[in-house]
């Protein structure tokens, strides 16, 4: 009898008990980095944050075909575009290969010295920062509430980029609509002007062991990859060789309106993936879907992109290209 009336307010409860709503909805991304090896060298890619961008409009492709492929790709458009630097940890020095955009294209940007943190290391730690080109969502993020964000680090530049964003006269000649990239990059770099910490440099250089600079000039005038190299792995971060992967990875010739010189940049991105491909070299793009790092494998007249297979075991050095 005791057992079928406890079954029966334990029923009654049930029933009476208020039901409890389901936890809210956090709304937010997990921190923005991502981990790997390259020989002796450990690589964190760092999200500085998304924007939705009409890619679409922006690409000089035929028309209608930017449409289709980002359909294909089932893409929405203005299409979500990633922005990502990278740092990299030689064992004795600790590099920064572009600094995000800071404030310089709205809210959703601006996070990757908060995802530095976050991937356990301090600004104040970085000694080198290496800028593909001076647009300014890479040099964007080399100041921090008016401060320089890196104050130990020395940035490095190609000359060519250098004297033509910092330039007042160019500025002056520019479309006032491109006038604000100019305004950037020389709010960005004064303080390391006025610091002696900017070191532009020419041609290809090796700027610490591991890590040459690249010229890939056509993007802008002095725009630059840096090839980085470690026990027989190598990967280069190219900045903006490429900015929709969906559009412009089975057809390179593809260019967009932030090309300096279109006719330049094409055939450099031809020749890139070209060598990319054929020696297995790692990629890591600056607007690739975060965290931007795989290989490319030649298919038909473009490439299929092979994003990095995700590992919880950085102790595990990443495949060599030999492995391609």
């Amino acid at each position: 009898m005791l057992r079928t009336l406890l079954g029966g307010l334990a029923a009654t409860l049930i029933v009476l008990s208020p039901a409890h709503a389901g936890a809210p909805q956090v709304k937010t991304q997990a921190p923005g980095y991502h981990r790997m090896l390259l020989g002796d060298f450990e690589i964190t890619a760092l999200s500085d944050g998304t924007v939705k961008l009409p890619v679409d409009q922006l690409l000089h492709a035929h028309p209608g075909e930017a449409k289709r492929r980002f359909d294909r790709a089932r893409l929405e458009l203005p299409v979500e575009t990633s922005f990502n630097g990278y740092l990299v940890n030689t064992g004795s020095k600790l590099v920064l290969i572009d600094t995000g955009a800071a404030n310089n294209f709205g809210p959703t940007l601006g996070k990757l010295v908060a995802n530095l943190r976050a991937a356990g290391y301090q600004p104040e730690q970085v000694d080198e920062v290496y800028i593909t080109h001076l647009h300014p969502d890479h040099v964007g993020g080399l100041m921090l509430d008016g401060q320089r964000a890196f104050p130990n680090a020395v940035v490095r530049a190609d000359k060519a980029d250098a004297e033509y964003w910092l330039s007042t006269a160019n500025m002056e000649k520019a479309p006032k609509e491109a006038q604000g990239f100019f305004q950037a990059a020389m709010a960005s770099l004064k303080p390391y002007v006025d610091a002696g910490k900017f070191q532009p440099f020419e041609g290809p250089t090796e700027l610490v062991p591991g890590i040459r600079a690249v010229p890939l000039h056509g993007h802008t005038p002095g725009h630059n990859g840096y090839m980085v190299s470690s026990q027989g792995q190598r990967m280069l971060v190219w900045g903006d060789v490429m900015h929709a992967a969906a559009v412009q990875m089975p057809d390179p010739g593809v260019t967009i309106q932030f090309d300096t010189d279109p006719k330049a940049a094409a055939p450099q991105r031809r020749k890139v993936m070209a060598e990319a491909a054929r020696e297995g070299i790692w990629i890591a793009g600056a607007h690739l879907s975060f965290p931007g790092l795989g290989r490319l494998r030649a298919q038909g007249k473009g490439y299929e992109w092979q994003p990095l297979n995700y590992s919880s075991l950085p102790a595990a050095p990443a495949a060599s290209a030999a492995s391609k």
